[in-house]
Parts: C-alpha cells; sequence; structure tokens
C-alpha cells in the first residue's frame, strides 16, 4: 500500500499536534520515501536522547537550540541546519522559542500513526 500525503497543505488549514512537553509537530508532506515536518518549540523545551534508523536534515526557522549529535554538541539558530545519519543518538534543547523544518527518509510512519 502506497502512503502520500495531500498535494498541496494550506498551512491555515493545517492542525498542530503534540510532540511531548513544549513541542508541537505539523507534518507537511510525506510518501513512504521522504517526509517533511515544521517543529515548534518553546523555550527549555527538550526533545531526550533517542535513535532512529531514519536519515534527518534539519533546518533552523527561528530560535537558539542546542543539539547533540553523537558526541558533539553544538548551538544553532536561524538559518542553520544540520544532518543527522541514521542510528546516530540526538537530542534537543531549546534555547529561544524557535521553529524547525525536519526532513526524514524514509518516512516516520510512527509519526503517521500518533497524528490522530
Amino acid at each position: 500500500m502506497k502512503m502520500q500525503s495531500e498535494t498541496f497543505l494550506i498551512f491555515d488549514d493545517a492542525k498542530w499536534k503534540n510532540a511531548g512537553e513544549g513541542m508541537q509537530r505539523m507534518i507537511l508532506g510525506y510518501d513512504d520515501r521522504i517526509m517533511m515536518v515544521k517543529m515548534h518549540f518553546d523555550a527549555k523545551a527538550e526533545g531526550s536522547m533517542h535513535t532512529h534508523p531514519h536519515s534527518q536534515c534539519t533546518y533552523i526557522i527561528s530560535g537558539k537550540f542546542v543539539f547533540t549529535i553523537g558526541e558533539e554538541k553544538k548551538t544553532v539558530s536561524a538559518k542553520d541546519a544540520l544532518y543527522i545519519a541514521p542510528d546516530v543518538p540526538h537530542g534537543v534543547t531549546c534555547i529561544e522559542e524557535g521553529e524547525l523544518i525536519d526532513v526524514f527518509s524514509p518516512t516516520r510512519e510512527d509519526f503517521l500513526q500518533n497524528n490522530n
């Protein structure tokens, strides 16, 4: 079965979903090979260290974040980007309220299951 989002997402019609304390997620588009997600973080929100089998690229829209990727820790802000290889431990702490775009390959099916 092929999965695929609608061709267009009209932002004003889209819904934010709870993604943990101080975090919200909006799935922007996907098929079975790729997924794009917008995340909103309140200041001090934390995405705990975790791994997943997906490649991940992240673009910072606004705010300031400290990412830990493997053994490396770096502060990033608007216009910065990062890459996380599959199965590499990573986590994030939001220093200043902000938003980012995550792109995953393949699709995060767990996000679709939790998107109702």
